[in-house]
């Protein structure tokens, strides 16, 4: 860990020009005593090093040296492709191989990475909500990177119970961490992460499924989460407005279940479709968002509620 930190100080140095004790403690999230020692490791080392007093001064390397440490390790372009999301990275437990990661990439790019970085931020987190880790992220993400077998406590709807699990990968989705775990059945599931009670990674490793893809395992489960959760049916009737507006403006799975059970279009292009609802009271707020362009044919308590609404709109809209 202090060789990777050593070099990054260095990095930053040939960056920066100049910086201070107190500024590269805060880049490398250390004590500036630490700092110190890891600068005189550097003289020690023959690294030509100085230090400049005064307002402007620093740490600072003799002009013209350049060093050519600049190779990635392993771990350091495992995490490249995540070098927009500082956050997550650091609530991994792998802020420090980023660091090490991007400083390498700029001393051999240039200001290309620092251009980018200008132009470009991913916000991984939903609106309305505190961006809080949880606690065993740091320990799951360690038994991902380093495909040892998972020993944790979950707690389900069924109860908390004890669980192995190989752990194939981290999802963050909307400010939620979600593992992708093969369990005992054998099976991959998914996991909450803020739901285990308790999680260590032991010395056992498992053998991981070459064949396995984690972006389209994600895909797949999302689609089945959703199909689980539209479990009312509504039998309504479209105009071809809302057919072409109705991804846009409902859940895009329930929209395309609904799309696939059109019938052939009525004389005034309507047609008849089936749409998978979470419950009624979800149902009746997305089908108000079509208005004028959808008609409710079953349940005939939806669509009562729908006529009162519409006559309602009307009554506001005739005064």
């Amino acid at each position: 860990m202090r060789g990777s930190r050593t070099i990054a100080l260095l990095l930053l140095l040939q960056g920066r020009r100049a910086m201070t004790a107190t500024q590269l403690a805060a880049e490398l999230e250390v004590s500036e005593r630490t700092v110190q020692r890891d600068i005189a490791a550097l003289i020690e080392a023959g690294v030509p090093v100085y230090a400049e007093r005064g307002r402007g001064g620093g740490y600072r390397l003799v002009d013209g040296y350049r060093t050519r440490l600049t190779g990635l390790e392993r771990a350091e372009a495992e995490v490249l492709h995540l070098a927009g999301l500082p956050g997550p990275l650091r609530d991994m437990g792998l802020a420090g191989q980023a660091l090490a990661a991007r400083l390498k990439v700029a001393a051999a790019l240039g200001d290309a990475p620092a251009a980018a970085g200008r132009r470009f931020h991913l916000d991984a987190p939903a609106w309305f909500r505190e961006a809080g880790a949880p606690p065993l992220l740091a320990e799951v993400s360690r038994a991902v990177w380093q495909e040892r077998v998972l020993h944790a406590r979950y707690a389900a709807r069924g109860g908390t119970r004890e669980r192995r699990l190989e752990p194939y990968g981290l999802v963050l989705k909307a400010g939620q961490w979600y593992l992708a775990a093969r369990g005992a059945s054998g099976r991959v599931g998914t996991y909450r992460v803020d739901r285990f009670e308790t999680a260590e990674a032991g010395g056992e490793r498992f053998e991981r499924d070459p064949e396995f893809d984690l972006a389209a395992y994600w895909a797949a489960a999302a689609r089945e989460f959703t199909r689980a959760m539209l479990r009312e049916r509504a039998e309504v009737r479209l105009s071809p407005t809302a057919v072409g507006n109705l991804a846009a403006l409902l859940e895009p799975v329930a929209a395309a279940d609904a799309l696939a059970t059109a019938g052939p279009p009525d004389t005034d292009g309507w047609v008849t479709v089936t749409l998978p609802v979470e419950n009624w009271e979800i149902g009746y707020l997305e089908l108000l968002r079509l208005g004028p362009e959808a008609e409710v044919l079953h349940p005939p308590e939806l669509r009562a509620r729908l006529t009162e609404a519409t006559r309602r709109a009307a009554a506001l809209y005739t005064r």
